[in-house]
């Protein structure tokens, strides 16, 4: 029996579950959760395809995308885009734990912070601030539109008696490169966002997003037809009654199909479908693997690459427009995870993810797939 295995079976019998995003919105089990990862995944399957992660060195096999961002020793929930220029941008949240709000020592709590590579991710600029309120600012995803520009998706969470609460999820925008960056604009103040803004065919954005009601987790889009000024009222998927944590993703389709994936919170993440643009979506129903934050990229060959947390950081690929998935491919073993991915001008992937545990750090690994598999590949 692999470690995963042994873990999705002490799930199981001794209903340990993670009941909110481990992002830090739901005061509840996200600890106990980390520890039994830590200690159930700490290393591949066997049957991973991975390789041995146990060996990987740093400067080699993966590189520190950032370690000090100035706020605490805590970096986090990395996402990167290719900017006009053709630099790499890797945004990030910076703080002194897993949830980092102001404090005596930390008046700000996190904030939001980025790096720059101008050598397709071998190394990197360092940490500059892109964005600091007053309130614990977090989970940043970086968007470069067709029209070149960005686009920084986040929320933030307020101290709030003994705990906190979120304050929804905000946008804001750069017409330059990333150098000047507008305020804040609410999308919703209900709803919380975990991946990047997707550009579809037709010119409109949507993003992912997800909330906690009463018939549990749902995940959810908000739309824009004005390049994220302005966005819509956000639609809910329904989970079809399956126990998700439901941060979302979404990527088009070749027959313009619009496919959801959500956080699985038990046995398996959960896919949605819209066949009309994102305006109505089917009901959830299981991808048949678990995962957490879930990362959707498309490479040259018709690859569909879904990276995510659990086991460790891992990811699928699908030759069949999201019909089937790869096995599990274990990229590292520790467990923070959030990865994103950009494809790179020699037509690898870098797929940058963080560590998790006090001073975590932020690191990145580059491979090739092509239809015939994948080959992880050296800096």
């Amino acid at each position: 029996m692999t470690r995963y295995e042994r873990f999705k079976k002490h799930l199981l019998k001794n209903k340990v579950i993670s009941t909110g995003a481990c992002r830090g919105i739901l005061p509840v089990l996200s600890l106990v959760f980390f520890l039994l990862c830590l200690l159930s995944c700490s290393g591949p399957d066997e049957n991973s395809g991975s390789g041995n992660v146990k060996g990987l060195k740093a400067g080699r096999d993966y590189v520190y995308v950032c370690r000090e961002g100035g706020a605490g020793g805590y970096e986090a929930f990395p996402d990167v885009c290719r900017l006009k220029d053709g630099r790499l941008m890797v945004v990030f949240y910076a703080g002194y734990d897993h949830v980092s709000l102001p404090d005596e020592n930390h008046p700000r709590g996190g904030r939001i912070c980025y790096v720059i590579s101008e050598d397709e991710g071998r190394t990197w600029s360092p940490a500059r601030v892109l964005y600091d309120g007053p309130d614990d600012d977090r989970d940043p995803s970086i968007a470069r539109l067709s029209t070149g520009r960005l686009l920084c998706t986040f929320f933030s969470l307020k101290r709030k008696d003994q705990g906190w609460e979120g304050l929804g999820s905000r946008v804001m925008s750069s017409e330059d490169g990333g150098i000047i960056w507008s305020g804040p604009r609410l999308i919703s103040g209900d709803y919380y966002c975990s991946s990047p803004v997707r550009e579809l065919p037709d010119g409109r954005l949507i993003l992912g997003l997800y909330r906690q009601a009463e018939t549990g987790s749902h995940g959810a889009v908000t739309i824009s037809q004005d390049g994220g000024e302005s966005w819509s009222r956000p639609i809910d998927i329904d989970n079809g009654g399956y126990p998700l944590d439901a941060e979302t993703d979404v990527i088009p389709l070749k027959d313009g199909t619009l496919y959801a994936i959500q956080r699985s919170r038990g046995e398996s993440m959960c896919f949605s479908l819209s066949g009309d643009g994102g305006r109505s979506w089917s009901v959830s129903e299981p991808v048949g693997f678990p995962g957490h934050s879930p990362y959707l990229l498309r490479i040259p060959g018709d690859i569909i690459v879904l990276a995510h947390r659990l086991p460790a950081t891992s990811l699928h690929y699908s030759l069949d427009e999201a019909r089937t998935w790869s096995q599990n491919i274990i990229i590292d073993k520790v467990i923070g995870a959030y990865p994103s991915m950009v494809e790179l001008r020699d037509g690898s992937v870098l797929v940058v993810y963080y560590e998790e545990g006090q001073g975590s750090d932020i690191r990145a690994r580059r491979f090739r797939l092509t239809r015939s598999g994948l080959t992880w590949l050296t800096f």
